[in-house]
């Protein structure tokens, strides 16, 4: 019995993961051929962006300051402590600004998602939309889906730059490493296209969340149980996503880099 209920959630993730892949086919083709919910799309950016800027600059300050107290001390072993801003640089623009910051706004901001646009279902709000003849998909979907391509590159940056401001601080007043050092370090080692990874990144994590969010929220059913599900599903989706996703991003941005090595 226990293996037919998974067999059964299993087939039920499928089908809402295939409504999701559909939903973003549509979601391109109404950016191309629809106009925007402007007002919408303002209010979408709000909540992405600046209400979730204080736990994101948070958490990458810690997380940067963090990885500098691991780092720093092998290095300074292996006679390399010249490295640690430009090992810190990459590593943060490469990997942990983009996917830590989708991570936070997965939690915080796709959960919402799927919880507002599966209240709406179940209440048939959404229903009373198509009977005024508004397309669910131009005014919930697509300005959530622009709000989060536009704001989470963004708070990847701060992200970035706060890391950074956080392992420079760990690294001065810890470690004794000067502050031109470290700067010069991470000068050294990064390039342009390494932040303009993160922002590609950023851009297709950002998409992936609005649109999982807004699927599993559009396929609710079952009341306030069914939410509560949709919600949790949703979040554990984006994350899957956002990790498979960065390993190909990362595989083709930087598989020359790797075979040159």
């Amino acid at each position: 019995m226990a293996a037919a209920f998974s067999t059964s959630s299993l087939a039920k993730w499928g089908q809402r993961l295939l409504a999701a892949v559909l939903l973003g086919g549509q979601v391109i083709v109404h950016l191309v051929t629809r106009p925007l919910h402007r007002r919408n799309t303002i209010e979408q950016m709000a909540a992405v962006g600046p209400e979730s800027l204080l736990i994101t600059l948070v958490t990458a300050s810690f997380v940067g300051m963090v990885f500098t107290i691991q780092v720093t001390r092998e290095f300074i072993n292996f006679g390399a402590s010249t490295a640690v801003g430009g090992v810190l640089a990459l590593t943060l623009a490469r990997e942990l600004a983009p996917v830590l910051t989708a991570v936070i706004i997965a939690g915080r901001v796709g959960s919402a998602f799927a919880a507002e646009i599966g209240t709406m279902q179940v209440t048939e709000q959404i229903d009373a939309l198509q009977l005024l003849k508004t397309d669910p998909v131009d005014y919930l979907v697509l300005p959530r889906v622009i709000a989060c391509a536009l704001m989470l590159p963004l708070l990847t940056i701060l992200s970035f730059i706060t890391g950074m401001t956080g392992g420079l601080l760990i690294t001065t007043t810890m470690f004794n490493i000067s502050q031109t050092v470290f700067l010069d370090s991470a000068r050294l080692f990064m390039s342009v296209w390494d932040l303009v990874s993160a922002m590609i990144k950023s851009v297709v994590f950002g998409c992936l969340i609005a649109i999982i969010g807004s699927s599993w929220g559009l396929t609710t059913t079952g009341g306030a149980k069914g939410v509560g599900q949709s919600t949790t599903t949703a979040v554990v989706t984006a994350l899957l996503a956002i990790f498979i996703t960065n390993f190909f991003l990362s595989w083709l941005m930087f598989q020359s880099s790797a075979l040159n090595f």
